[in-house]
């Protein structure tokens, strides 16, 4: 069955760290953009961090320098190492892998749409893992 499972996540205090992991289950990344989206209560999702089929990185803002993605040789697993944490960072991540472009993305569906929110099939989406930030 093809599917991501995470793990890593839990509770913090601030300025500590913690690793999420996501291993792809019946396949591997070699095809797939792999992303960390986050969605705190209240807030909309959020774009966090990705790593592109070719390597490259993106940060959002806020957590550029604090946080790190990466992914194994065997392209099965993709880790995100959070330090220097901040309660901000307090949220669900979601991790998932994507082989097509996507307009918009909704974490609680865990789906991908175009602007006229049609959904697009064309990836897969972890569980979900919290993590607390407390001051």
């Amino acid at each position: 069955q093809v599917q991501l499972m995470q793990s890593g996540g839990g509770s913090v205090q601030a300025g500590g760290s913690l690793r999420l992991s996501c291993t792809a289950l019946g396949f591997t990344f070699h095809n797939y953009d792999v992303s960390w989206y986050r969605q705190a209560p209240g807030n909309e999702c959020e774009l966090a961090s990705m790593i592109s089929i070719d390597g490259t990185t993106y940060y959002t803002e806020s957590v550029k320098g604090r946080f790190t993605i990466s992914q194994d040789n065997a392209k099965t697993t993709v880790y995100l190492q959070m330090s220097v944490l901040k309660p901000e960072d307090t949220a669900v991540y979601y991790c998932a892998a994507k082989w097509g472009p996507a307009d918009a993305y909704d974490c609680y569906t865990g789906s991908w749409m175009t602007f006229g929110g049609h959904n697009r099939n064309i990836g897969y989406w972890g569980q979900g893992t919290q993590v607390n930030v407390s001051s």
